[in-house]
């Protein structure tokens, strides 16, 4: 059994950080076990481990948080630094969020995550049970949902209860309940819509009796089977049924699909919508065949693009060009539809010195915008083999390397900023700062008490 040994109260957080990076790449790089046994009892020693860095990542996030560090890096909220910098998906950057922020009002949740006495989906179950509560309630919530943790109850049945104790204290206060699925009234139509990762959508819901008698009276008609050839089911003919009242017969609805003139011609080049969700080129003709074809030049054709000086904002047709160049804000990392974005002179408008022109433009978010104006020396602008603009927000310049504009590449871990912090640790995490790592690698006979032999041999690693 190989151990990393470190110095506890000598080494600083990011050797600690090191460590336990160096263990990760090793562990992942070895053969998995041939005894399933074996390997079961390994998984849960791993997530023991894993629950006491989750306490961890929740301390460094909820200072980055409480600071609004990552705001000085072009990020305008800390989910989007979790999504952008860390490749969490939203649901785990939620969860991992609200961890952070309720750690402070949770003393007895921390302290057992810390000590390896509570699994992190217990933990995050009970934090997400008290968000919405006072600190009164919090804190005897916090030792009903833990004594039941202790029992033995899955986090499942910890999220049932601590649904029901908001419910109870809402009914105290007068409040309504949290109306959930099964709790509706009659007057209370619902549906969701959920996006799957291939640009679909996943819808569910329930509608009272009056709002179901308008349902069947719009697309019952609709959904019908079209003739002895129509071999869709009842769902399929009810999805296109819905599509269709939506649509409006293709009158009231409009959807956007770039393609080029190859895939128009036969061509395999997929299209896309103006949200970047592809559509296959076959998929794309049969669209073009009962749609308008609006041909985008970016030239000085019969659209004009080139509005130099006269004009100090971007005109629709100028629009219409930039919203097919970016599906999305261009920063870089940044997922705000273009759709929603706003138009960017690139070099700024500076009182009209520089013109109004589709070449000198971009898309760009709204808090980007802003953040690109008063900080101009963080953005590094460059344009890919299209034309398109690409924004790279730059690290604040009191965590750059001497000398260099662009921050040195690296694996993400030495890169993230450090919020202020009295420790001396916030000096390591500077880049050109780290210094080597010195840490002994102890191997062992495994035993009942885990401890190192006496005749152990010591490598030394730098």
């Amino acid at each position: 059994m190989n151990s990393v040994v470190v110095d506890l109260g000598a080494a600083s957080s990011l050797e600690l950080v090191d460590a336990a990076a160096a263990i990760a790449a090793e562990l992942a790089g070895r053969v998995v076990p041939e005894s399933p046994a074996a390997c079961m009892e390994l998984a849960e020693m791993l997530a023991a481990a894993s629950d006491r860095q989750e306490s961890a990542l929740a301390g460094f996030i909820g200072r980055v948080d409480a600071c609004g560090e990552m705001r000085r890096w072009g990020l305008p909220s800390t989910q989007a630094w979790l999504r952008s910098r860390l490749g969490m998906r939203e649901s785990r950057a939620k969860e991992r969020i609200n961890l952070a922020r309720q750690r402070h009002r949770l003393p007895r949740l921390t302290a057992m995550l810390a000590g390896g006495e509570l699994s992190y989906g217990h933990a995050s179950t009970v934090a997400d049970a008290v968000a919405r509560l006072d600190d009164a309630d919090c804190a005897k919530a916090e030792s009903l949902l833990l004594d039941m943790v202790g029992q033995g109850f899955s986090a499942g049945k910890v999220a049932l209860f601590g649904r029901r104790i908001r419910d109870v204290i809402a009914e105290r206060n007068g409040r309504e309940a949290e109306p959930r699925e099964g709790k509706r009234g009659y007057d209370r139509s619902w549906v969701s819509s959920t996006r799957s990762l291939d640009g679909g959508r996943y819808i569910k819901g329930w509608l009272n009796p009056e709002d179901a008698a308008i349902w069947d009276g719009t697309l019952a008609p609709l959904a019908k089977p079209a003739g002895p050839d129509d071999h869709r089911d009842t769902s399929e003919r009810l999805a296109a049924a819905m599509t269709g009242a939506l649509s409006g017969g293709h009158k009231a609805t409009k959807v956007s699909v770039i393609c080029d003139l190859d895939t128009l011609t036969g061509g395999e080049t997929p299209a896309r919508l103006i949200d970047g969700t592809p559509i296959p080129a076959s998929q794309a003709r049969r669209i073009a065949l009962a749609a308008g074809v609006s041909p985008l030049l970016l030239g000085g054709g019969h659209t004009p693009l080139y509005l130099g000086h006269r004009v100090r904002f971007a005109t629709g047709a100028q629009r219409q060009v930039l919203e097919t160049l970016y599906p999305t804000c261009a920063v870089r990392g940044c997922e705000i539809p273009g759709t929603l974005c706003e138009v960017d002179h690139v070099h700024g408008w500076a009182l009209g010195r520089n013109p109004t022109d589709i070449d000198k433009l971009a898309l760009c978010c709204g808090w980007h915008n802003r953040f690109k104006h008063t900080n101009a020396q963080q953005i590094h602008i460059t344009q890919d083999a299209t034309g398109r603009y690409i924004y790279r927000v730059l690290p604040p310049p009191d965590r750059r390397v001497a000398g260099n504009a662009v921050p040195p590449t690296s694996t993400g871990l030495h890169d993230q900023p450090a919020g202020p912090d009295p420790h001396p640790d916030a000096q390591e995490c500077l880049w050109g700062t780290r210094r080597p790592i010195r840490y002994r690698v102890h191997t062992w006979a495994r035993s009942s008490t885990r401890r190192p032999a006496p005749d152990s041999d010591v490598v030394d690693h730098e």
